[in-house]
């Protein structure tokens, strides 16, 4: 296995242990192969849900650009059900993972079929 595999994996047992899902497989991994080169990097990897600004990213760059969603405070709202989900306390809230429960809120995996 690889370093991304490795990763998948830690993804797919945040969401079973941390977020009580029982993760797809295949969609995790194409949501962590959409991440690109920022699962590799410890800053980037994960979202800081107490800064205000990244949420922002999350919400303008993954919700609105990528899933095509329209701007409103359902995407805030979802945003903040996923951290709470995750664990507001939980330290490391790894990006693939809050991005694949976004995907899954909004039902929007047909993106990445």
């Amino acid at each position: 296995m690889g370093k991304r595999d490795d990763l998948i994996a830690q993804y797919a047992d945040d969401l079973r242990n941390k977020c009580g899902m029982d993760p797809d497989m295949d969609l995790l991994t194409k949501v962590t192969l959409g991440c690109g080169p920022a699962i590799y990097n410890a800053d980037a990897s994960t979202v800081a849900a107490t800064q205000d600004s990244e949420l922002e990213t999350v919400k303008n760059n993954f919700l609105i650009k990528k899933l095509g969603l329209s701007d409103g405070p359902e995407l805030m709202d979802a945003i903040n059900s996923v951290m709470d989900t995750y664990g507001r306390s939980e330290r490391n809230k790894y990006r693939a993972v809050v991005y694949y429960m976004l995907t899954k809120h909004f039902g929007k995996e047909a993106i990445y079929g």
